[in-house]
């Protein structure tokens, strides 16, 4: 039975001229559990908004959403759940226990059923430990699981949630998935999940639906959309394992988890063990750009210590990635480093001067730039047009030349078609886009990102490892705070763990992610029994190839 179904649903936005959805038709069946990926920008959350009434965006609608008998007409807010991508956007009250009754309380429900309904999802959930604890105090995975949480409480018959583990590291996000695919299975609500992430989710979810420029153009079981998408633009961002089946020719059907791309492993090189020499980095003696030495920081005199003795040194176009848990002090060790947070012990150091040196903004006029954890923090004006020119103008170039200076970046970024509008009407990844880009216009000598590909598509990935990669080659140098080890695979020099204050086993990513469990690529884990330290589906098919080439 249909929960609802769309028909020939189109939208555009206010002030633009293209459709960000077009022509959009799907039947989505009760208890399902639905995937939706696609382009940053492609549409998905303007469709997840308009699916929930109260939250559709503003601007000019086509066609219909019929919502099945199951609800009212039109649906109640408790009877469509909604978990965005950043949980303290969502969170609106001080303590665990009075989110979870929140939206109890708005039902005008008895205050005993309240109170034995917040105890026993506080316990489904995991919060029981927490359930008076001030929500300012959790971390980012404990916030996101609070408003999933909060979102179910109200026994919604559908849930929607938009790139929820964007902010999460990995252990954290797949607990949070587990956990999402728990309440499909053991409650039968509908769940539509968008995400970027598709490596654990793409075999929990039973219909795929895949986006392009704002049309649907596949709705089908994961394996069925990885063997008709396998030519797409759309692929290089399916699962691992459905991608070393393609370059191992794709035959059968495409496996669409770690497990299966194993037994893919097993069927294409036997019991053999086929070597793989990692590719050898030249040594570099290029000059330390900044250097932090015994750094300890802690947020009160009498609270505990974030940073412990910590030391670092980022080189002249080297590209660092550190990777960690939420909460261990990834963003605060960016902080620290771009001078917007003291040390209580240490020294920092920009091309040999310490940060105190650089008085009335120094340090940022071609020193250091910080891209923050929120991008929305950047931005100070009505248009991206704007925002670009005005960075410039306030470094004393001139309007016109602003102007033209801010339309080449925007072309280098891809992100020429966002110029005129307003950086909050835009989606997540288009913000981060549009964010990195006012940052670049500073020509900044260290780039300092915090979570730099959250709501990036897997094109936008490439592009961005790319255009890092360029940065590296004109000499700047970049420390990158990532949840994303794809990413960290691809574009580091060298790549580091942050734990209990400290950095751990720093090295080149091969050095790194070869000898992890967790903090490793899907790939390394699928291809350890047979090609001990490839850690990329090309390092694998590379090894493959050569040694049927070579038993010919």
């Amino acid at each position: 039975m249909d929960l609802l179904t769309v028909k020939d649903l189109s939208f555009t936005y206010p002030k633009t001229e293209h459709k960000t959805l077009d022509g959009i038709s799907l039947r989505i069946r009760r208890g399902g559990f639905y995937l939706l990926c696609g382009y940053t920008g492609c549409g998905k959350t303007t469709l997840l908004r308009l699916l929930k009434p109260e939250l559709a965006p503003f601007g000019a609608l086509a066609g219909e959403i019929a919502y099945g008998e199951e609800f009212g007409a039109p649906p109640a807010p408790h009877e469509i759940g909604m978990v965005t991508q950043d949980p303290n956007e969502q969170i609106v009250t001080d303590k665990v226990w009075h989110e979870l009754a929140f939206g109890l309380e708005n039902m005008g429900l008895p205050q005993a059923e309240i109170r034995i309904r917040t105890g026993e999802t506080a316990g489904y959930f995991g919060l029981t430990d927490k359930f008076n604890s001030p929500t300012a105090a959790l971390s980012g995975g404990e916030k996101q699981l609070l408003s999933l949480a909060a979102a179910v409480i109200t026994n919604p018959k559908l849930l929607l949630l938009d790139e929820p583990t964007s902010q999460l590291d990995p252990i954290t996000a797949m607990t949070f998935l587990e956990t999402l695919a728990r309440i499909n299975r053991d409650f039968g609500i509908t769940v539509i999940l968008a995400e970027h992430r598709l490596e654990e989710v793409f075999s929990m979810a039973d219909t795929v639906l895949a986006m392009d420029g704002g049309r649907l153009i596949a709705c089908d079981t994961p394996k069925a959309v990885c063997a008709a998408l396998q030519d797409s633009r759309l692929f290089p961002g399916f699962p691992t394992a459905a991608r070393l089946w393609k370059a191992l020719g794709a035959k059968g059907e495409a496996p669409v988890n770690v497990r299966e791309g194993k037994a893919l492993m097993r069927e294409a090189c036997g019991e053999k063990t086929l070597l793989f020499a990692p590719p050898e980095k030249e040594k570099t003696d290029a000059p330390a750009v900044l250097a932090a030495k015994g750094l300890w920081f802690r947020f009160a005199k009498d609270g505990a210590d974030v940073l412990k003795n910590l030391s670092i040194t980022l080189r002249q176009g080297e590209v660092f990635s550190i990777l960690g848990a939420n909460g261990v002090g990834k963003t605060t060790l960016l902080q620290v480093l771009a001078g917007l947070r003291r040390p209580y012990h240490g020294k920092i150091k920009l091309n040999g001067r310490e940060l105190s040196a650089y008085k009335r903004g120094a340090l940022y006029k071609n020193g250091l730039a910080l891209l923050p954890q929120d991008p929305k923090t950047v931005f100070l004006k009505d248009t991206v047009r704007a925002d670009l020119a005005d960075i410039l103008i306030t470094q004393g170039c001139k309007k016109e030349d602003a102007e033209k200076k801010a339309a080449e970046a925007a072309a280098r970024m891809g992100v020429t078609d966002l110029l005129d509008r307003n950086p909050f009407d835009l989606s997540g990844g288009e913000r981060q886009k549009c964010a990195m880009t006012k940052l670049l216009l500073t020509e900044p000598a260290v780039l300092l990102l915090d979570e730099p590909t959250k709501g990036l598509d897997a094109f936008s990935k490439r592009q961005f490892v790319s255009l890092l990669r360029t940065l590296s080659a004109e000499g700047r140098a970049v420390l990158a705070v990532t949840h994303d080890i794809e990413f960290a695979a691809a574009v580091s020099d060298t790549a580091a763990m942050l734990f209990d204050g400290e950095l751990l086993a720093a090295g080149t990513p091969h050095a790194f992610f070869r000898g992890n469990t967790f903090y490793t690529t899907a790939a390394a884990r699928m291809a350890r029994a047979h090609v001990p330290g490839a850690i990329s589906v090309e390092e694998i098919a590379e090894a493959i190839a050569k040694a049927i080439a070579k038993a010919q």
